[in-house]
């Protein structure tokens, strides 16, 4: 295998031409390429070429449309990471009150392994988990601004202030060790199952890592693949072998989460601006038709249903 070796901008330009790309102003096409970078734009080649094996896209296809992708992409991830953020608030809070009032708010009461599911194949895995959260309160007791406080003037950091410092993955975790009686409380307050939820809390931790480091996310495929839902059913969503096209591993499924994990209002907000983004891209973006574009997303045509379903 051939070893990928440094290009020039002008020498950039001149791939992106050899593989049929029209660029009409190459001198703004390369202050682009400087400040964004070349690979990052032209990881959303795909959608504009002809097959992958061809290599060559459509013809008539701009830079302008290939760099209108990108920062539909990025709009997207934004959009998508500031209503990850809520969820995860709000997860968070709720946790910390059901801990807190449930088994005691320092740090000695709420992280008993008592308090936690006793079954003996989760032994190590509440250990693991109860590990990590000492340490944030180790690394951050004398970091972060709030922990800080509440060590110099108490002597113990309650827990509705530890979780500002955990991770979406840690919490996603901590939600797993919990006994299924406080699981099922949690889920309640999202009309989830414990199952159901513990899913979408781990989806949610992959995407929001995903976005806070601006990784592709148009065609992101996530390994776990949540239930099917009375969404996908009301969506008539086309199937394959018994299996929904959309909705259960790539960004719709997203949508899908946070159609039941948000409120109404912040739902309905969340789908009007991508849906601006969206308007935004289809006046761009002339050689690929915007179902194509929305489809390899994992957006049904009919995504917008789903604003006003109950």
């Amino acid at each position: 295998m051939g070893s990928k070796i440094f290009k020039t901008l002008d020498e950039q330009i001149e791939i992106l031409e050899g593989k049929g790309l029209i660029v009409n102003n190459p001198e703004k096409v390369k202050e682009i390429l400087y400040r964004e970078n070349y690979f990052f734009i032209n990881g959303y080649r795909h959608l504009f070429m002809r097959s992958y094996k061809d290599k060559k896209f459509f013809p008539g296809t701009t830079f302008e449309e290939l760099y209108a992708t990108f920062l539909f992409d990025r709009k997207i991830r934004n959009i998508m990471f500031k209503y990850i953020l809520i969820i995860e608030n709000n997860v968070k809070s709720k946790i910390s009150y059901t801990l807190s009032k449930k088994y005691g708010f320092k740090e000695k009461n709420y992280l008993d392994p008592k308090n936690f599911n006793q079954d003996s194949y989760k032994a190590k895995q509440v250990n693991d988990v109860l590990n990590k959260m000492k340490r944030q309160i180790r690394v951050n007791g004398k970091q972060h601004s709030a922990t800080m406080h509440y060590i110099s003037n108490y002597g113990y950091i309650p827990m509705w202030i530890l979780v500002k410092v955990l991770s979406l993955g840690i919490v996603s975790e901590l939600f797993c060790i919990l006994k299924p009686e406080d699981q099922l409380a949690l889920a309640e307050t999202y009309n989830l199952d414990s199952e159901t939820m513990s899913i979408y809390l781990s989806l949610l931790s992959n995407y929001r890592n995903l976005c806070a480091h601006e990784d592709i996310l148009y065609d992101n495929r996530t390994q776990r693949r949540i239930p099917d839902t009375k969404y996908h059913r009301d969506l008539d969503i086309d199937m394959t072998d018994d299996e929904y096209n959309f909705g259960k591993n790539d960004l719709y499924a997203l949508v899908i989460i946070m159609k039941q994990m948000l409120t109404d209002n912040e739902f309905r907000e969340l789908m009007y601006e991508v849906g601006y983004e969206i308007d935004i891209l289809d006046g761009k973006v002339d050689t690929v038709p915007l179902n194509n574009i929305l489809n390899k997303i994992g957006f049904p045509d009919n995504w917008r249903d789903i604003i006003n379903m109950e």
